[in-house]
């Protein structure tokens, strides 16, 4: 290689290197900026509530207040501080008040302190820590956030927006597709009380089943005629968006793998795999209803998979049949019990989130009922 081809290639790699601390501190400093605002419409907020709460507040004062204050901090500060902005920081502060810390995962208090150190003194952090939830996300998240009432799933979504990296478009439709309910369902009572405090912990195979899956946003109309093919294929076009439904992990490998035994090809429709569990999921399309005999073929994919295709330092292979309708009795039935093979409905709308709530509710409730609480 000549001198100059030589020089050409270290110099690229030096670029990347340089590259990637410039963008990195730049991340940085916007997320310092951004939670400082964050920061700044919670102060605000309790402000706002401090002075209707001094045993004057009346609606039409506490109107006159919030219509006097914007005028003069738009007088001050420029645009950016309507009436409507101001509520939102009381709503804010009236939302996350109510705990000293909006989150307790650990791994969050690394990343803020590498971030608000930047912003704050140690007298301020100090002070903030003790009095002050520890926000993590931007302004538009909390936006969303502080619409939830339950205070388990709101947690939940803040912990999955920040570790998932969400953008609000994705938050929007987590939130919108009932994703902690969906989960919660799919948990036993002691893992339910986990996700509010970890968010979804990927560990074993039934972590990343959810009951239903969503799968609005392929388009397809519930009630229209549709084949396997054109169901997979609207997958393929969505795939971005398939990943982000199935969850942490995920990494996709290949549309219908064929593989032949005794001379016979059989074809699985999607091959996936998962990086937190470390094996590939094996996932089969019906638009009908489940039967024994689909079973059955996805318990030969999963141990052709385990036999001639994972490797020696991987776990097992995990099946997941996804179909329009499916009967627990019989999957439970076909299925021996240690059987690395689930069956999950899916729904091409967007769940009820009240009835979902409800259910939630009753299953919990049960638990209680029967003194495991």
């Amino acid at each position: 290689m000549e001198d100059k081809e030589i020089m050409t290639s270290q110099v690229d790699a030096l670029f990347e290197k340089v590259t990637a601390l410039i963008d990195e501190a730049r991340k940085r400093v916007k997320s310092a900026v951004n939670l400082s605002m964050v920061y700044t419409y919670y102060g605000i907020g309790g402000y706002i509530i401090e002075d209707q709460q001094q045993g004057k507040y009346r609606a039409d004062y506490g109107k006159r207040v919030l219509d006097s204050l914007s005028q003069r901090l738009t007088d001050k500060y420029g645009p950016g501080w309507s009436v409507e902005t101001l509520k939102k920081c009381r709503q804010f502060y009236k939302t996350y008040a109510k705990s000293i810390r909006s989150t307790a995962s650990t791994e969050l208090s690394a990343y803020q302190g590498s971030v608000e150190d930047s912003v704050y003194s140690v007298d301020q952090i100090e002070k903030r820590d003790r009095k002050t939830p520890s926000f993590v996300l931007d302004w538009s998240h909390y936006l969303i956030l502080m619409r939830i009432k339950d205070p388990d799933a709101r947690r939940f979504y803040e912990i999955e927006s920040y570790k998932c990296d969400w953008n609000v478009r994705q938050l929007q439709r987590q939130v919108a597709s009932s994703l902690y309910e969906r989960i919660a369902l799919s948990r036993d009572k002691d893992e339910v009380m986990r996700l509010a405090q970890e968010g979804n912990v990927i560990e074993k195979p039934t972590d990343i089943i959810k009951n239903p899956l969503t799968l609005e946003f392929l388009g397809l109309k519930p009630e229209a005629a549709y084949t396997e093919t054109k169901l997979e294929s609207a997958i393929i076009d969505k795939m971005q968006d398939f990943l982000l439904e199935l969850g942490k992990g995920f990494l996709f490998d290949k549309r219908q793998r064929r593989f032949t035994f005794d001379e016979d090809h059989y074809f699985v429709d999607l091959v996936f795999y998962n990086r937190l569990l470390q094996c590939f999921v094996l996932i089969d399309l019906k638009i009908n209803k489940l039967t024994h005999q689909d079973l059955g073929q996805m318990q030969m994919y999963v141990n052709y998979y385990d036999r001639y295709v994972k490797m020696p330092f991987e776990k097992p292979t995990i099946g997941i049949l996804l179909c329009r309708e499916k009967k627990d009795a019989m999957v439970e039935l076909t299925l021996p019990k240690d059987s690395n093979i689930y069956a999950a409905e899916y729904a091409l709308y967007l769940p009820d989130k009240k009835e979902l709530q409800q259910k939630l509710q009753d299953w919990l409730e049960e638990f209680s009922e029967e003194g495991f609480e």
